[in-house]
């Protein structure tokens, strides 16, 4: 399986996503300039952590415009996967590929420490070799992982089982229904606050991450 990790100015977490892939799950992947229009030879992309052009309007509202975002889209409709995970999560909502948006954290402060998840939904390409309810320890690292959307929208998100991961004994920043990751309908697209790509080898702390990203190979 190909993987591709997008690169914004500002990204950060590109070279964990990329060694995560590289060395752990042992693809072949490579990086993906904002400019590029294309994507075509890939299977999964990956967008990743950081700071796209800073935040400075918005997190992910400038990023949302790259060249590489209509390429993300088409690769999404297509039937192509995509994992955004914080900055990446809230660019992928920005854009209009997940609904909802990512706002302060409720005290305002940037947290960084690992955390609780618990898997809502055991039955998509991100989540297949885990099980519903178990719980997985990942670090978040944000200022704005405050995931907020309206009643219907959390009805839908409900129904749909569109809910992929939500945080497990507290809520560290506030997130309605203690959401920490969504999905799309046709459940291709994933957004996420946590980095599974912090957690992918036990010499990080945790290798919980491990199972959401070495699920994906099993969509092959």
């Amino acid at each position: 399986m190909k993987f591709g990790v997008i690169v914004f100015p500002g990204s950060n977490c590109d070279h964990d996503c990329y060694n995560a892939v590289k060395d752990v799950l042992k693809q072949p992947v490579e990086y993906v300039w904002h400019q590029e229009k294309k994507l075509d030879h890939l299977d999964c992309v990956i967008v990743p952590g950081g700071f796209s052009y800073g935040d400075y309007l918005r997190c992910g509202a400038i990023a949302r415009f790259s060249p590489v975002m209509e390429a993300v889209k088409k690769h999404a409709s297509r039937g192509g996967l995509v994992l955004g995970i914080c900055n990446g999560f809230q660019i992928l909502t920005e854009a209009g590929l997940l609904p909802g948006a990512l706002i302060r954290n409720r005290d305002v402060h940037f947290i960084c420490r690992h955390t609780d998840l618990r898997v809502e939904n055991a039955k998509t390409p991100f989540t297949n070799k885990l099980k519903k309810g178990q719980i997985l320890n990942i670090p978040i690292a944000h200022g704005e992982g405050n995931y907020q959307c309206d009643k219907k929208t959390l009805t839908e998100l409900k129904k749909h089982g569109q809910i992929a991961f939500t945080y497990h004994g507290e809520n560290p920043n506030g997130s309605v229904a203690n959401i920490a990751g969504i999905l799309n309908k046709s459940k291709n697209v994933l957004g996420m606050m946590p980095h599974p790509e912090r957690a992918a080898e036990a010499i990080l702390g945790s290798a919980d991450g491990l199972g959401i990203l070495s699920s994906i190979l099993n969509t092959r």
